[in-house]
């Protein structure tokens, strides 16, 4: 009498065995490097009127003046950042995008934007952040969705609060205040 040395796998334990080394594979891969946190703090120096402009409107309505709080109004921007409040702060890099106004009562706009690193401790690498900015809240949440360079694999959130404001003059400041998962 000869033995049946081989074992009869039923549909259940294969499908068993599979999921456990799909689940033992993906654990390897992604427990090969730790994420690590990174917090900033930095300003955006936002022109909308005068000689140094740094947000342009570049479509909206027909027929209606594009400004930031007529819905459909699109603009895009490169704004510098500074480490400190003041222009003439050390230069961190540029925020470079493109705002919406979304809201049809005007008080919200989709906000996606790349910061563009160029100080010596993040040249080259950009952060990407998205999402809805209700306009005349005093602080404004936005998601980190991605990154390059030394930020790969970046997620998190920023915050966004005026500094200050010089309506006249067209010029606000805006402390951008970072915090991300990266490689």
């Amino acid at each position: 009498m000869a033995l049946n040395l081989v074992p009869k796998f039923t549909n259940r334990s294969l499908l068993l065995v599979l999921v456990l080394s799909m689940t033992t594979f993906s654990g390897i891969a992604s427990g090969s490097k730790e994420f690590k946190e990174t917090n900033m703090s930095m300003y955006l120096h936002d022109f909308i009127s005068g000689p140094n402009v740094t947000d342009i409107p570049v479509a909206g309505v027909a027929g209606k003046l594009w400004t930031f709080s007529q819905f459909g109004s699109f603009y895009v921007t490169d704004n510098p950042l500074t480490e400190g409040p003041s222009l003439h702060s050390p230069a961190v890099g540029r925020a470079q995008g493109v705002f919406v106004a979304s809201a049809l009562d005007g008080l919200s706009a989709l906000i996606v934007f790349s910061v563009r690193f160029t100080n010596k401790e993040y040249n080259g690498s950009t952060i990407e952040i998205q999402g809805n900015s209700i306009l005349m809240e005093p602080v404004r949440e936005l998601s980190v969705v991605s990154g390059t360079g030394k930020f790969r694999f970046a997620r998190g959130y920023a915050t966004c609060e005026f500094y200050s404001v010089d309506t006249p003059a067209g010029y606000a400041v805006v402390r951008l205040n970072i915090t991300v998962e990266h490689r």
